[in-house]
């Protein structure tokens, strides 16, 4: 089988996997890690075998950007001090722990080596858990916190696994020359990618043509990472400090147009890559298994529960003091942060599941020494990391949901009253203007009237809601509203395709209607 078709057929069990997802009611990766362990065992099937500079070099940059484009910057500011918290100080406390539990348990395994698994497995990976977290509903601070930490996180954990494998290499390491570097790395990576986004910004300001502005949007994760990683900085936080600023900047600088395209280009780009690498993560066990057919699997296999144990009760035991013991021992914190309730901390600490950078980050350690010598530990950490990233998915994936019924947790609707204050305020706004063109006389009484009428019904279906948002459910229009605004899109539709299939119309007159009309049931849902 070409590997033209193998790809092929991976997108397409991506698909099938996807739809089944949706019918069992679970989160999307975890039935494709799944689904991607089931077909490892297929007989005669071509080995699948993670590249890992091409996750690096091609779909973490094409992950991260849009991941930050989207990301809030108030909510991310807001966050700062927990996503750091999570994103540095628990990711080097995960390293350390694991190193020395990996240590312990395996004498022959150099401190290093173990130092390597331990920033290997120590970032979780966002996507599964706010894949759950947005279906089920919960306060808008955890999705916050959760996605700030992923933005962030693998570049803590990347620059980690540098120092290890130098130290292994070189037989020396400084912790000084080590905090130096790190802080060096972190800034640069942040700088270059500022100036990245000051050029992009420069060149969308230039623009007026959809697909050529997509194509540059495409092109800016790889313009930060790659010479960021070439300049020895931190590629990662160059293609998130890129995304971040041009997401605060595109409202003023594109198109409606692009806007419309671009974000469904951005999503379905998104969940493509997501769903190769979550099944190609499952594709990997033959390989790691026949790495270690040379002895009996009881006692990685013992070592690796005492890891994946270890993953999952370190960020227990770092998010409830991180939480807690500032605010108890500061009274000016107190005062500025309000003190979370302990389940939305539980949801929190659960919430870390691994990904694919972790088994990357493993595939693409060395396979020698600079002496020649074989790489301490190698096959072992494969499988270490391997083992936690299928634990974590599917435990704590599948697990998720669950607690968060259990503890109550809830949909606050901060970000639904958010935008029903803001969509009020801009149509109110919006009659303003007209009223004033009204006084001036420079349009129709009856032009006026007509948009005047428009805006005062969108105004009076955004207060109904603000007034009972238990029945509106996050949507702008009451719900007798969008039955009655749907019911009439459903009859235009139904009049242009039978126009169209009349011959009355031609294609091209239809699917502009059906755009608008596409717009229109977009807007009445806020979609």
């Amino acid at each position: 089988m070409h590997q033209a078709e193998i790809i092929v057929l991976l997108f397409a069990l991506v698909a099938v996997l996807a739809v089944l997802a949706c019918k069992v009611a679970l989160p999307y990766p975890i039935v494709l890690v799944i689904g991607g362990l089931a077909l490892s065992f297929v007989p005669r099937l071509p080995e699948v075998k993670l590249n890992p500079d091409t996750v690096f070099y091609f779909i973490l940059p094409a992950l991260l950007y849009p991941a930050a484009l989207f990301t809030s910057w108030r909510d991310f500011r807001r966050n700062l001090r927990p996503i750091l918290l999570l994103a540095i100080g628990l990711v080097l406390v995960t390293t350390v722990t694991v190193a020395w539990i990996a240590h312990t348990i395996l004498p022959t395994l150099p401190w290093a080596a173990a130092f390597a698994l331990g920033a290997i497995v120590s970032p979780p990976d966002a996507i599964a858990a706010t894949a759950i977290l947005r279906r089920l509903g919960v306060p808008h601070r955890i999705e916050a916190i959760l996605e700030g930490e992923s933005l962030v996180n693998d570049a803590t954990a990347l620059v980690a696994l540098q120092f290890a494998i130098a130290a292994l290499l070189t037989g020396t390491f400084s912790l000084g020359d080590a905090a130096i570097r790190f802080a060096w790395v972190a800034a640069g990576g942040i700088a270059f990618g500022l100036l990245v986004g000051l050029v992009m910004r420069w060149v969308q300001r230039h623009l007026d043509d959809p697909p050529i502005q997509i194509t540059v949007s495409l092109l800016t994760p790889f313009v930060a990472y790659l010479p960021a990683e070439r300049l020895h900085v931190s590629g990662v936080l160059a293609t998130v400090a890129a995304g971040i600023f041009l997401g605060w900047h595109s409202p003023l600088i594109v198109t409606p147009r692009y806007r419309l395209q671009a974000f469904a280009f951005w999503e379905m780009v998104v969940f493509l890559l997501n769903g190769f690498v979550f099944i190609v993560i499952g594709l990997q066990l033959p390989g790691l298994l026949r790495a270690l057919n040379r002895e009996s699997l009881a006692g990685p296999l013992i070592t690796a529960i005492v890891i994946s144990i270890t993953v999952i009760l370190v960020r227990f035991a770092w998010v409830l003091p991180a939480t807690y013991l500032p605010r108890l021992l500061s009274r000016k914190l107190r005062a500025r942060y309000q003190i979370p309730p302990w389940q939305d901390v539980a949801v929190v600490g659960w919430a870390g599941m691994r990904g694919v950078v972790s088994l990357a980050a493993a595939f693409a350690l060395p396979l020698a020494l600079s002496n020649g010598s074989p790489f301490p530990g190698r096959d072992y950490i494969l499988f270490f990391a391997f083992s936690v990233i299928l634990a974590t998915l599917v435990l704590q994936g599948l697990t998720l949901p669950y607690l968060i019924r259990k503890l109550g947790i809830t949909h606050d609707g901060e970000a639904d009253e958010e935008e029903r204050r803001a969509r009020l305020e801009a149509n109110k706004a919006a009659i303003e203007l007209i009223e004033e063109l009204r006084a001036n006389g420079k349009f129709s009484p009856d032009t006026v009237g007509r948009l005047r009428a428009e805006y005062d019904e969108r105004v009076e279906q955004l207060q109904l809601c603000a007034e009972n948002p238990d029945d509106c459910r996050g949507e702008i229009a009451t719900p007798q509203y969008q039955r009655l605004q749907r019911k009439a899109l459903r009859a235009e539709r139904q009049t242009i395709i039978r126009l169209r299939n009349e011959r009355v119309i031609n294609d091209d007159a239809l699917r502009r209607i059906q755009r608008d009309l596409d717009l229109a049931e977009a807007r009445l849902t806020g979609g």
